[in-house]
């Protein structure tokens, strides 16, 4: 009789169950890897010469196509003669503002260096995009579409539609981006755009093919670096479903307005006699109103459709502001939802600090800046993130953004709000000036509880939407008016806040929020990636081991 055989050594039975425990985690959060390299190269989005941005040879980039939870990897070798960072906007990189890809949180990728982005779409669906943020780079293309569907056996409040079609819209100019910073440079605004392109392309430079009858949905990103855009789609009524991560009660638009950094998703039955139509592309609240076409192409098409183009939104503020009020969430529908203090009910739980914002423009040292709260942000020498893990001292100064407006005069800072983990906070953003704000919050969803003309006060909570308030990443502030949002502060990290009027962004109009908790931990916020890149005072620092 043989001997009983002898168990298998410790290490062997540890690699075992580490083996299994990796295999089921990539059987349930896939992995998608991508390699992109960027370049410059010559573009003619408007018919002129220009150096854009490309992501392997593409103008606009690659689309990345996800589903929820997925683990998306992306690897960025940097072929320009400057530094370069890309950042994801909407997707909230839960615990981990060390792969939000602004100069805040991440040292940009040298000239010849390359950087892997490791990130998680972690409960979120939806239409976002990405884009460069660096030395206005967003003035040169360098940007693309991010799809996020939801998981196979979570259903969608609508029937899946025949096909899935991407618009990243915008704003652009001749000049390129270079010149345009310049001009900022020197102490001066932007002009108008020149033009809109739709997904690089100028007039009627993208056909999208239907089949009669069927039903498709389009995702339009507002991916401009200047003006508020209009959609509408000539013989076709829009059906929202969708707004940045938050499936929408289903109403019916002829025309819907998209702000700077916006993204909305609604669907398109073509149930039109066979033919060409127009999806027109206009600017809002400009002089001149600027114009773009694509062309909603019928695969059984006779020509050009007859009916006439529709006409335009007016002018005045109400229509837009009564558009943005009528955008419910859809209280019903499966998927995942931002979750303050494990309660869905947002209206229910008690805020614990109010935060007034106010944006302003000013002139500091014979030059033009645009500020919050009188603090017009200017870049330190080291990323505010990695200062902060270093514990290196006079990057910043934690507070130096104030909660409330001062009413002096506006100055230079490096500004930094402090914020606690698991605070619940209401966020007044207060516009008086007669320009249509923007702002975006990276690492968050809020819920845009209320807005109106003139000065908020206290009293202003009485009108709040405290039930069906749509959630989602970036609002819009009308001239003379606010915003009010809540946010749960559930997210550890180093987040930028800002306008997403670019030239207002480059020229001091934002902030960062750095929502602390004090246990330190890893169930807080993820560790130091050990491949971050290390630059002005953390130069030679080490990461973690490997």
């Amino acid at each position: 009789m043989e001997p009983p055989s002898s168990p298998a050594p410790l290490f062997l039975v540890v690699l075992f169950l580490l083996g299994s425990l990796l295999l089921q985690a990539r059987a349930d959060d896939p992995y998608r890897f991508y390699t992109w390299n960027v370049t410059f190269g010559d573009i003619y989005p408007l018919g002129v010469k220009q150096e854009g941005i490309l992501i392997n040879g593409q103008f606009p980039g690659p689309q990345i196509d996800a589903v929820t939870n997925d683990n998306i990897i992306v690897n960025v070798f940097n072929n320009l003669p400057v530094p370069f960072l890309l950042s994801w906007q909407g997707i909230q990189q839960r615990r981990s503002s060390w792969q939000d890809g602004v100069y805040g949180t991440n040292c940009p990728i040298p000239p010849g260096g390359n950087f892997t982005y490791n990130m998680q779409f972690k409960d979120q669906i939806g239409t976002y995009y990405y884009f460069p943020s660096l030395l206005f780079h967003k003035a040169a293309g360098g940007y693309g579409g991010i799809r996020v569907l939801s998981r196979p056996r979570i259903p969608v409040p609508f029937d899946p539609p025949a096909g899935d079609f991407t618009i990243l819209a915008g704003d652009w100019f001749k000049l390129n981006h270079t010149d345009l910073k310049g001009i900022l440079d020197s102490g001066n605004d932007l002009p108008l755009p020149d033009g809109l392109l739709i997904n690089g392309q100028g007039w009627n430079g993208n056909r999208f093919t239907v089949d009669q009858g069927k039903t498709y949905r389009f995702r339009v990103s507002n991916v401009g670096i200047a003006t508020s855009v209009n959609i509408r789609i000539q013989g076709h009524s829009m059906l929202l479903v969708e707004v940045e991560g938050s499936h929408t009660m289903q109403s019916t638009y002829t025309s819907i307005d998209i702000h700077l950094g916006q993204s909305y998703s609604f669907l398109v039955t073509a149930d039109q006699p066979p033919a060409d139509y127009s999806i027109i592309i206009s600017t809002r609240f400009t002089t001149p109103v600027l114009t773009t076409t694509a062309i909603l192409h019928y695969s059984n098409s006779n020509g050009a459709a007859t009916v006439p183009p529709p006409a335009a939104p007016t002018v005045e503020i109400d229509f837009s502001l009564n558009q943005a009020r009528s955008i419910r969430w859809n209280l019903t529908a499966s998927g995942p939802r931002p979750n303050p203090q494990g309660s869905y009910h947002y209206g229910l739980v008690n805020t614990t600090r109010t935060i007034i914002l106010a944006n302003s423009r000013a002139t500091i040292n014979g030059k033009l800046r645009y500020a919050v709260n009188s603090i017009s942000f200017i870049p330190a020498d080291t990323p505010l993130k990695v200062a902060d893990f270093y514990k290196i001292p006079g990057v910043f100064t934690l507070g130096s953004m104030p909660d409330n407006p001062t009413g002096g005069g506006a100055y230079l800072q490096t500004s930094v709000m402090a914020a606690n983990m698991r605070d619940y906070v209401e966020i007044v953003f207060q516009n008086t000036e007669n320009f249509v704000q923007s702002w975006h919050i990276d690492g968050y969803a809020f819920w845009v509880v209320g807005m109106d003309g003139g000065q908020w006060t206290p009293a202003s909570r009485q009108g709040y939407n405290l039930r069906d308030a749509i959630a989602r990443y970036t609002l819009q502030v009308y001239p003379q008016s606010w915003t009010a949002i809540y946010m749960p502060l559930d997210n550890v990290g180093m987040w930028n806040v800002r306008s997403e009027s670019w030239a207002r962004q480059y020229l001091g109009q934002q902030f960062y929020l750095r929502v602390y908790s004090p246990a330190n931990s890893w169930r807080d916020e993820n560790p130091i990636p050990k491949n971050a890149l290390l630059c002005g005072r953390a130069s030679g620092r080490r990461t973690r081991p490997l």
